[in-house]
């Protein structure tokens, strides 16, 4: 049986170690990067998601102002709308968080407890319902010293997660600012290598940002229309059961804000409101609870399409998928920004046999 010996070139064998260590180089980098890498993919989605808006205060401007104004203006707009949705719910959940914790040992007290005390006689307990109202009174106020302790004890985690947020926050302005420029710069610069391909990469990536901002922009759409309806309704029945209507508008900022994140988000708003309402009405809690629940019935198979449409065109288990793999990986604000992450590999996807006619 004889044997074939290939041979091989010295600068191919050179070549092949040298793409393995560079794979190998560039993987090193990724994950040792993977944080600023994460912040600052982050800041670009949101330069993307707020560029429409930029371009309307452009033209509500008008055409002697420049551009890069008018990329401030759209910035702090947003900014402001986020520090006014953060001061109106803050402080009204840990308001009605910590009423709760103080008026429950009372609320129990004051309830008819005395069949408890049969069952803990079988038990050889011989006063249930006192130990029960004594457990509690002390969980309660451990709970409320907890709650003060807890937010100094957390604020060095806050402080790293603000830290991150401001460094995104400015990369976000600089994307506004100087992104269009450093974009129109780099396909000039790759323009003369090949026209033809060049125009192509612009189309796609055009369809790319297409997406992002229409998602964002639909998205935030119908989150004003859930947090409208929400408000109104919480301050519809809390006028007609006599409870304080002051509530109202911090519970359809709650609505508005969790609807944001996809899926589940909805879930998330309608549980804190109906624990909220609870703590100062319980019949309130019930009666909205059963409204919102036909109301996002009709929001998801009525509104929801007409306003956004199938713009991303995306399968719900592919939708899942994404916030899965995005959760897992940048926690919520991986979630958030995990759809129309998906949305731009689907154009990729689209594109290929064009891409691939390109190569050939």
């Amino acid at each position: 049986m004889s044997r074939q010996i290939v041979e091989i070139e010295t600068k191919t064998f050179i070549r092949f170690w040298l793409v393995i260590i560079g794979f190998a180089v560039l993987a090193f980098f990724v994950i040792r990067a993977s944080e600023a890498l994460a912040i600052i993919g982050i800041a670009a989605l949101l330069a993307i998601a707020i560029r429409p808006l930029a371009l309307k205060v452009d033209r509500l401007i008008g055409k002697k102002t420049q551009s890069r104004l008018a990329s401030v203006l759209a910035y702090v707009i947003v900014l402001l709308v986020i520090a006014g949705i953060v001061a109106a719910i803050a402080p009204v959940i840990v308001t009605e968080f910590a009423k709760f914790l103080s008026t429950l040992p009372e609320t129990v007290k004051h309830a008819d407890l005395s069949g408890l005390n049969d069952i803990g006689r079988s038990f050889g307990i011989e006063n249930l319902s006192s130990e029960i109202v004594k457990s509690i009174d002390e969980l309660s106020h451990n709970l409320l010293n907890s709650l003060g302790t807890g937010v100094i004890s957390g604020l060095t985690t806050v402080g790293g997660i603000v830290g991150k947020a401001l460094i995104t926050l400015v990369l976000t302005l600089f994307f506004l600012l100087d992104g269009p420029q450093l974009v129109n710069s780099l396909w000039d610069a790759l323009g003369a290598r090949s026209s033809r391909a060049i125009t192509e990469a612009r189309i796609i990536v055009k369809k790319m940002t297409n997406v992002i901002s229409t998602f964002f922009s639909k998205q935030v759409l119908i989150a004003l229309l859930d947090g409208t309806v929400t408000a109104l309704s919480v301050f519809a029945l809390l006028l007609i059961f006599g409870v304080e209507a002051r509530l109202a508008l911090p519970m359809g900022l709650i609505t508005m804000v969790c609807y944001l994140i996809p899926m589940f988000g909805q879930v998330i708003g309608a549980a804190l409101v109906t624990l909220i309402l609870a703590f100062n009405n319980p019949i309130v809690a019930i009666i909205w609870l059963a409204f919102y629940i036909i109301y996002g019935f009709v929001e998801v198979n009525v509104f929801a399409p007409k306003f956004q449409g199938n713009a991303l065109k995306l399968r719900p288990v592919v939708i899942l998928m994404a916030m899965v793999i995005g959760t897992y990986t940048f926690g919520l604000l991986g979630a958030i920004v995990a759809i129309p992450i998906a949305g731009c590999i689907k154009v990729l996807i689209e594109e290929y046999p064009t891409i691939r006619k390109l190569r050939s």
